[in-house]
Order: structure tokens, then sequence, then C-alpha cells
């Protein structure tokens, strides 16, 4: 999946010290962690060296988009260990609640995964200061990485229509337990709501996002070949 482009730059309505700014990038910051160590254990399930190699690649870069965090963190003064902690239970109890039992289902998380990742930085990226809105693209720069998926699944579910009955269902389940999980970390900060009520659909806007996460998702399953 190539990186998706911010929206053309409009006035910041939110300063560069505004506390969800921190949020933010606590957020993401364990969210890197998690996936590093979530596609080091699922290359083991690939079936040959190329998915292995794959996996890994995605693991390095997701190290790689944490320490561009933590460097962001710091130079705020914040410590990156105690303030991404505070997202650890969301983020872990998707990943508990996910957990893929073949390759295949490791594949397609990995992409809807990579592509919800993707949906919600970009919701926010139009009202964020430039020197924030920088951090934010640069950790969205390697997620094409994940675009090796959308063959091997496509093939997989053109062999055989089991295989894309049950990975459908997978998919489905992935979005639903991740807007879950999105939902209780936007109830527990209201930093990180502020930053999505600063664009210009107002409070309406948190409810239109969650209704555009479903309406891409299913554009994306089209593309794997499961819609």
């Amino acid at each position: 999946m190539t990186a998706p482009q911010p929206a053309p730059a409009s006035p910041s309505r939110i300063a560069a010290d505004h506390p969800g700014v921190t949020e933010l990038f606590a957020l993401l910051a364990y969210g890197e962690v998690a996936a590093f160590y979530r596609l080091t254990e699922e290359a083991r399930m690939a079936p040959d060296l190329r998915g292995r190699i794959n996996m890994a690649s995605m693991a390095a870069a997701e190290m790689a988009h944490y320490e561009l965090l933590r460097d962001a963190l710091q130079a705020r003064g914040v410590d990156v260990v105690p303030a991404m902690t505070r997202y650890a239970s969301a983020l872990e109890n998707y990943h508990r609640l996910t957990t893929p039992s073949t390759w295949l289902e490791a594949l397609v998380k990995t992409y809807v995964g990579d592509a919800l990742a993707a949906d919600f930085y970009l919701e926010i990226a139009d009202v964020l200061p430039d020197e924030v809105a920088a951090v934010v693209r640069g950790v969205l720069s390697e997620t094409g990485h994940s675009q090796f998926v959308v063959a091997e699944v496509r093939q997989a579910v053109t062999a055989s229509g089991r295989q894309r009955s049950r990975l459908a269902l997978w998919s489905r389940r992935l979005l639903g337990e991740a807007i879950t999980q999105a939902q209780y970390v936007l109830a527990d900060h209201d930093e990180l709501v502020d930053l999505v009520l600063a664009g210009p659909g107002g409070l309406g806007q948190v409810a239109d996002f969650f209704d555009r996460l479903q309406r891409t998702h299913s554009d994306r399953m089209q593309q794997l070949g499961l819609a």
C-alpha cells in the first residue's frame, strides 16, 4: 500500500505545544513497539524465506518509526516509556484479541493494521503544525511495505472460496476490534479527542471518523479480493 498523502496544508487549528500532540506521539510510539514484536513473532508463520524477509523488513521499519517518535517526545521534554505505557492496555488488548492462527490471517492483519493506522494519522494531519505533521508523515513513510500482502492474499482467495470466506470474516473482526479499542482510547484521553475536534467537522467529526474507517476498510478488502 502506497502511503497516502496528507491533504493540502490548511491553517493550524492547534498549537505545537498542545497536550494532545504529546499524547498522539506517545500512542503512536507504543503502537510501533507493539507492532515490532507482533511482526517478529508472526514472521515465524511464513511458509518461506521471502515471507519472513518481508515481515522482518516491516518490523525494522516499525522500530525506525518508534525512534522518530521517541526523539520527538524527548525534544518536548517527555520520557517516552512512561508516556507510551498509558496506551499499553488498549493496544495489547487489540493484539490479544486478534492473534492470527494462520499465515494468511497474519498477512491480512498486517495489511488492515497498516491501513487503519494511516487513516487515523491522516484524519488529523491537516490540523497539525508543520513540525508535528512532519513527524506524522515520517511515521507514514514506510507503510508501503505491506503491499506484498495484496498479491499473496489475492492468489490464495482466488484459488479457494473457503479461504475467501474465512478471511473476509477475519477482516471484519479486525476492523471491529480496532474500532472498539480506539473508542476506549478516545474515551480515556480528552487531549486526543481535542485533536479530532480541531477538524472542520467539529463534534460530529468523531462519529464521522469511524464511519470513514469502515468505508475505506471496505475499499481495501476489495483490493485483497475479500469483498
